[in-house]
């Protein structure tokens, strides 16, 4: 089983980057291949609304990032999408791959039905929820099935390095990583 983390951050090794690691840890603990991509890596226009991917399971227009990307995505068990919370919602990088990974996944139905996702947020102060909402509406209105934990997941600090001071929210991120590798090892049994 594999699970593929996507950073929204700009920042490489920022927070967002920090709680997408700690959920490896986990998952590697429990037999599960992961892999981080960083959106900060690629260059990805906005979503053109054409529907030509409609049919092809992958955006026409390969000249940037996205669809390796959204290749991985429709080839892992699961997904983690991690993004700093930036104007009260997700990052702009983030919001692109949502818009333009919603399109293809809405025109060619079912291609990411039943895998396992799970959205954290890296917060400063607000919008939080706003942000972990916004990414799990997206598994939701594509099939795939949301992991929880005790609490909300996000977890708080400003500059590099701080959420690792925010006990329970890296807990919680712990405990998030525990129940997507349940949920996976049960579906996939």
């Amino acid at each position: 089983m594999k699970v593929i983390g996507i950073n929204g951050s700009s920042r490489k090794d920022g927070n967002t980057a920090i709680l997408l690691r700690t959920i490896f840890e986990e998952l590697n603990r429990l037999g599960i291949e992961t892999e981080l991509i960083g959106l900060a890596d690629y260059e990805m226009a906005p979503c053109r609304a054409c529907f030509a991917c409609k049919g092809r399971g992958n955006c026409v227009f390969g000249q940037d990032g996205f669809a390796g990307i959204f290749g991985k995505m429709e080839a892992a068990d699961g997904i983690v999408l991690g993004s700093p919370v930036y104007s009260a919602d997700v990052s702009s990088r983030m919001k692109t791959l949502l818009d333009r990974g919603g399109v293809v996944a809405a025109v060619n139905p079912g291609i990411l039905r039943h895998k396992v996702g799970a959205a954290v947020a890296a917060v400063r102060r607000a919008g939080g929820m706003t942000a972990v909402d916004t990414m799990n509406h997206f598994f939701l209105n594509k099939e795939m099935i949301v992991a929880g934990s005790t609490y909300w997941n996000m977890v708080y600090g400003k500059e590099a390095g701080d959420v690792r001071n925010d006990a329970e929210g890296m807990a919680n991120m712990r405990n998030l990583a525990q129940n997507m590798g349940w949920l996976m090892q049960r579906i996939h049994a």
